[in-house]
């Protein structure tokens, strides 16, 4: 595996180097579609709103479309899909209480794929429990859950005593202070969606620590601590990318959970940004794009004229009493459409980009002595964030 893992990991470094002008960029900075290739523009330009849509959810269409720009990137190796043990038997009704019907759906999934193994097993990131809660009644280990939050450790604690379960919760920050004596060579450590410095101190520890069995659902890869992502494995030290933030938020656009209202806000949103970005311009006389911070949906309910003053005031800019919103939203309609064009290409490059980051950490435990490998464990309608990392020391 480790040889086939290495190859992997080279194979997506170079392709996602060759085509980095494509993925490596911000679309809301761009007033035009900014490749050179007259074929691919002449496609884009060409595409209604509606085929845009489909072909950005499809990834047949998107082979269809693409492959003759991008030959390289749709030769890739697809991720290997965990192989299905024989179904576990439903579990009593009490125990899915409160867990949404989703976040049911990935448990059942990971309990699907779990080692035959009865280490005693730590749930990093375990908000109230509900995975270790699981793990406990079905498998009949027992459970640490690490939570930082102590009113759902609290909740967690007292559904675990309720219900009778080899469960207790430890209250800590494990960003600020190791967890030390709780973390033990003979155990199994275990995060179900650990965002993204989560996820990577829980790596270091665990290694640290020399815990026998590793599961790892990562998500939310751009929360780390740093402005750049910092390789783990020395494989990705050498071809490192040179991953902003911006770059790693690239990852996480797929959304598959959204319903017709959240999708028409997030519409709304691109627009009013975009409105207002050609309002600060023409005040301001500065026409590059200044990016602003991340805002509430309840923002893009109310009116244009609103969020303008909201943003104005991120930017110490006094706006006129009177705002021509119209002809700002329309200006605004045609830069959207332009980056809604750019976002297709760019979102060719979000899978094999996220491969490249769970590929690091695996290969990062490899250094450390884990067999590793890496399957997508449910289907992507459950969740996007369906890669899991099984590692054996």
């Amino acid at each position: 595996m480790s040889n086939i893992l290495t190859q992997q990991f080279q194979q997506l470094s170079n392709v996602l180097q060759q085509y980095r002008q494509y993925w490596q960029l911000l679309p809301f900075t761009c007033d035009a579609v900014p490749w050179p290739d007259s074929e691919l523009q002449q496609l884009l330009a060409g595409l209604d709103d509606g085929l845009l849509r489909q072909i950005d959810q499809s990834s047949t269409l998107q082979k269809q479309y693409f492959s003759p720009f991008f030959p390289a990137l749709f030769t890739l190796p697809a991720v290997a899909v965990a192989a299905d043990s024989d179904p576990l038997p439903a579990l009593p009704f009490w125990l899915e209480n409160g867990i949404g019907g989703r976040k049911l759906q990935q448990i059942y999934a990971l309990c699907q794929h779990w080692p035959h193994s009865k280490l005693p097993v730590l749930e990093w990131c375990a908000g109230k429990g509900h995975l270790g809660r699981i793990l406990a009644h079905r498998f009949a280990v027992p459970v640490t859950s690490v939570e930082w939050q102590p009113q759902l450790c609290e909740d967690g604690a007292a559904l675990a005593e309720k219900y009778q379960l080899p469960q207790q919760f430890i209250c800590a920050d494990v960003l600020s202070s190791p967890l030390g004596a709780a973390l033990q060579p003979q155990q199994h450590i275990v995060a179900l969606h650990a965002c993204g410095q989560l996820h990577i101190t829980m790596l270091q520890q665990a290694v640290q620590a020399g815990c026998q069995q590793l599961q790892l659902v990562p998500c939310c890869y751009h929360l780390i601590a740093q402005t750049q992502y910092q390789p783990m494995s020395d494989l990705a030290l050498q071809h490192n990318l040179l991953l902003s933030k911006d770059d790693l938020k690239l990852v996480v656009q797929g959304q598959v959970t959204a319903g017709e209202r959240v999708e028409k806000l997030r519409a709304t949103e691109v627009l009013w940004r975009l409105a207002y970005d050609e309002l600060r311009a023409d005040l301001t006389g500065q026409q590059h794009y200044r990016p602003l911070s991340s805002v509430g949906k309840q923002w893009f309910s109310g009116s244009f004229t609103a969020f303008a003053c909201w943003a104005a005031a991120q930017h110490q800019l006094q706006l006129p009493a009177v705002i021509d919103e119209d002809v700002y939203l329309l200006r605004a309609q045609h830069r959207a459409a332009t980056v809604q064009r750019i976002e297709l290409i760019r979102h060719l490059f979000r899978r094999p980009l996220e491969l490249w980051l769970a590929l690091d950490k695996a290969l990062y435990l490899q250094q450390h002595g884990y067999q590793i490998s890496i399957s997508e464990f449910c289907n992507y309608q459950v969740t996007p964030r369906n890669l899991l990392l099984t590692a054996t020391r």
